[in-house]
């Protein structure tokens, strides 16, 4: 019979660390938490398996699998508590959690304090002695029951929460700010209108029995798993559907007792740098949820962060000492205790811990660890200084880098000499990273409005994370460094400035003020998640400056790679920004960029437009100088390297204007009419121009352009040899589909080659091969092979043929292809290795059948994507080629994928 209830509790557990696919993240760890002996409340966590069953089956199906074991698992919770649940004098209070098998930070829901009814506060008041703690967890039991369980929260920014605009008219009453200023009649005279708003809005009344409070928060975290946040978190993160969520369901203990209670959140290095440095926040006489809602102003574990943030904050320390003190100054046993306990965890896991914690009237517990979320910046900090501290071998170092996050590092930073000069407005708390400049928005919805924005909230929520997705950046009034909106920018590598307290924001009318200067939505501002510095404007940016620890990670990579990774350019500026990163060598040099500016399209144009050969010749002969000379610019970047240069390859109706000013302008050039000029034009128009007359086609009808091309190869190619630079060119013919096409173009090349050699009495090596981007060159590859001496895959094209979808006009219909789940992935960023891929395989194979040392790459766009990187290798691809910028992450995604196959 299937199990699908663990336990945990007393240091014993039923699950372990290795078990997330079916015990979520969360539970997981409360399993091995309980094994390695530190101080875990008792409970039982759900597996994912039932997330599963309720959403194909429904929630009896769901009822049928687990009720006995609920029931079971309760009541050793009762056992290990000795309390009762649903007793109304010594009642059993738990949490219920949702835990993912990876983290998903503020996405789904949670419920605490489940269990009170009427009766078990009294029970509570009497237990504790404490009769204000009993009704705060009372209130925020109704409040999150009723906001996650019964469908109270606001579904749009329109919309009012009942529960907020209660305490809020309570608070103006009675002139308090904060909720901790509640006095206990307040907390009852609170916890009797949020259960009057209940019954007003779903016409039911609150539920009194535990048992349907509990399934009624298990079914709550099911249905959480399908939320409109998650489902986007998801879609962003790339996590699959069909995983589910575990619930934990946990004994509660509170942190929300008095001035000997407190809760909050600790990292074992710094998220946002990777330094090696314990720090977090943590809140007096308060619950989780009250750390990350940024609601009140934490306060710092360690005494070092408490210094650093009160000088962030402009806070003297006579204020701090006496209103934000640390951890470590007011609770030094339990800060010595908890310190231990992150060392015990981050020695265990090898990596880098985000804890929650609990102490309740003196006694520390821990209610989750994983690891931590982290900057691009920290993670290859924290994966190089673990390899150099002897936690970590380098293997481990390396698959502790998620390759597409290398990008954040990538980006542009502040210049410092325009920082200096710029406007200072606010200063808040650093809490991810980078510089981000852009146009003022107040809601999450509205962060598509201009082209760059920069969210400015009050707090964010976990409903606010498609428009944080969407954001440069995102500054916050409050919450600190654990808040909502720096946990989950620094997940995604968005630039964060939180708690920036001098910001005051008006959503009514849509304009933040600081001191006497007030900007409106639209206005720019810059944000330095670096500094916490909040900037009037535009701030100019430059590159940033790679090295140290980046650079160490790239040597790892080198170490364990087996394909190599080229760059995509067609300049020598990008030849050179790609060399920097670490390319060896150019897979695609596309021709057609080199003809668009200045004289050249002149040039370009008078060919196209020439009615001989003779007259195309002259037109070419013209061409020919910028040609090599570009050619010569981005062999000498590459110099050592292979560079494959793709002939010309699209249609001749894209040279020609199509606007009638610029048709006239180039009639009266060319010397001829209009009629002329618009019958030519119109000759060159195709139904299909990307199934048309273009790529090797092209050159069969015009040889000449085939033969201006290798010209210009071939002499760039003995220029540089002349001054001592080897230069490498690989010719590629591009769209073949049969061998006679490779063969024609091939005979025109050679013979090129041959009389340049001849002309100028010295010879330099050249390969020749071929692009193979129609399904019927991978299906005849071994035939082509015995012409071509490389082939390159052109997945872009080889997608669009084989899919037969327009890549301009996917984007129509795309998006519902992937919100039902028809495919998992846009084919054209990430690699099908269903359909696509197997024709790259058959290519391969039989491309090598004819010849064995075949050298085979890829440089369609795929080429730079992690698990198109990792399918290359495994189908034995010899290099990847990407675009300049993706270079770094190709590296370490081809590093990876040789060490997972070893």
């Amino acid at each position: 019979m299937a199990k699908y209830v663990y336990t945990f509790g007393n240091g014993k557990a039923e699950g372990k660390a290795d078990m997330k696919n079916l015990l979520g993240g969360k539970g997981a760890n409360l399993a091995e938490m309980n094994l390695i002996g530190v101080p875990v409340p008792p409970g039982f966590t759900i597996t994912t398996e039932v997330c599963t069953i309720y959403n194909q089956q429904g929630k009896q199906a769901a009822l049928a699998a687990i009720k006995p074991e609920v029931e079971k698992a309760v009541a050793l919770v009762e056992q290990l508590t000795a309390t009762k649940f649903g007793d109304k004098d010594n009642p059993c209070l738990v949490s219920v959690r949702s835990g993912a098998r990876v983290s998903m930070p503020g996405m789904m829901d949670t419920v605490l304090n489940l269990g009170l009814n009427d009766r078990a506060v009294q029970g509570i008041t009497q237990k504790s002695g404490n009769e204000r703690f009993a009704w705060d967890s009372y209130r925020r039991f109704v409040q999150m029951y009723g906001d996650v369980v019964l469908g109270m929260k606001p579904q749009s920014k329109e919309d009012i929460d009942p529960f907020e605009e209660i305490m809020e008219k309570l608070k103006e009453e009675k002139g308090i700010e904060l909720d901790t200023d509640f006095t206990t009649d307040d907390l009852k005279k609170l916890v009797t209108s949020f259960k009057d708003a209940v019954k007003q809005v779903t016409g039911k009344n609150f539920p009194d029995d535990p048992w349907e409070q509990l399934w009624g928060a298990i079914y709550a975290v099911f249905d959480s798993w399908m939320n409109e946040r998650a489902i986007y978190y998801r879609k962003i993160n790339g996590i699959p559907a069909e995983w589910g969520t575990a619930v934990n369901v946990q004994a509660m203990v509170f942190g929300n007792m008095g001035e000997s209670s407190a809760t909050g959140v600790a990292f074992s290095r710094d998220a946002g740098t990777g330094e090696d440095i314990f720090n977090g926040e943590y809140l007096i006489n308060a619950q989780g949820e009250d750390v990350v809602a940024g609601i009140r102003t934490p306060q710092q574990i360690t005494l070092e962060g408490s210094k650093r943030w009160a000088t962030l904050a402009g806070i003297d320390e006579k204020l701090r000492e006496s209103h934000f003190p640390s951890l470590e100054e007011t609770m030094p046993e339990l800060y010595a205790e908890l310190n231990a306990v992150q060392e015990k965890l981050e020695a265990h896991y090898k990596d880098m811990q985000d804890l929650e914690f609990t102490i309740q009237e003196g006694k520390l517990w821990l209610l989750q660890t994983r690891n931590g979320k982290r900057t691009g910046a920290a993670m290859v900090k924290i994966a190089v200084d673990m390899l150099e501290q002897g936690i970590i071998d380098k293997k481990t170092a390396l698959q502790r880098i998620e390759p597409n996050k290398l990008d954040e590092l990538l980006h542009p930073v502040f210049d410092p000499e325009a920082l200096k000069q710029a406007t200072i407005l606010a200063k808040g708390l650093p809490a991810s990273p980078g510089a981000a400049t852009g146009q003022i928005v107040f809601f999450a919805d509205e962060a598509n409005k201009f082209e760059s924005s920069v969210l400015v909230r009050i707090e964010t929520s976990p409903e606010d994370l498609e428009g944080m997705n969407i954001a440069k950046g995102i500054l916050t009034a409050r919450g600190g460094m654990t808040s909502h909106a720096a946990v989950v920018a620094r997940g995604m590598g968005k630039c964060c400035v939180s708690g920036a307290g001098t910001v005051r924001i008006d959503y009514r009318s849509r304009t933040m003020t600081v001191g006497n200067v007030t900007l409106k939505e639209g206005d720019w501002i810059s944000l330095n998640g670096s500094t916490g510095e909040v900037c009037e404007g535009k701030v100019k940016t430059q590159n940033p400056d790679l090295g140290g620890d980046f650079s160490k990670i790239m040597d790892l990579a080198d170490e364990f790679t087996r394909m190599t990774v080229r760059t995509n350019a067609d300049t020598p500026h990008d030849a050179k920004v790609a060399s920097k990163f670490g390319a060896k060598g150019i897979g695609l040099c596309r021709t057609e960029h080199m003809f668009f500016e200045g004289e050249r399209i002149k040039a370009m144009r008078e060919m196209i437009l020439s009615n001989t050969i003779a007259e195309r010749e002259k037109a070419l002969t013209k061409l020919l100088p910028y040609q090599r000379s570009d050619f010569e610019g981005i062999f000498e970047a590459m110099a050592g390297y292979g560079v494959t240069v793709r002939l010309l390859d699209p249609p001749l109706h894209e040279f020609v204007p199509h606007n009638k000013a610029a048709q006239e302008e180039l009639a009266q050039e060319m010397g001829i009419t209009m009629n002329q000029l618009l019958s030519k034009i119109e000759d060159l128009e195709e139904f299909n121009p990307m199934l048309g007359h273009r790529g090797c086609r092209l050159g069969i009808t015009y040889p000449e352009i085939t033969a201006m091309q290798a010209r210009a190869i071939i002499e760039a190619a003995l220029n540089l040899k002349a001054k001592g630079i080897d230069a490498k060119p690989e010719i590629m013919v591009p769209l073949v589909g049969t061998i006679a096409e490779l063969k024609n173009q091939a005979a025109v090349i050679r013979e090129t080659a041959e009389n340049v050699f001849q002309e100028k009495g010295d010879r330099v090596d050249f390969m020749l091969g071929t692009m193979i981007e129609i399904p019927r060159a991978a299906l005849t590859a071994d035939l082509i092979a015995e012409e071509a001496e490389f082939f390159s895959f052109g997945t872009n094209d080889l997608t669009q043929m084989t899919f037969g979808y327009s890549r301009d006009d996917a984007g129509k219909f795309m998006p519902d292809y992937l919100d039902k789940n028809i495919l998992k992935n846009d084919p054209f960023q990430v690699l099908d290795q269903e359909g696509v891929g197997q024709l790259v395989k058959m290519g391969v194979q039989k491309g090598r059948s004819t010849k064995p040392k075949l050298k085979v790459g890829i440089c369609g766009e795929h080429g730079g994507e992690p698990s198109s990187v990792m399918f290359c290798d495994s189908v034995g691809l010899d290099y990847v080629s990407c675009s300049p910028y993706r270079v770094p992450i190709a590296r370490v995604a081809a590093a990876l994928a040789n060490i997972a196959k070893n």
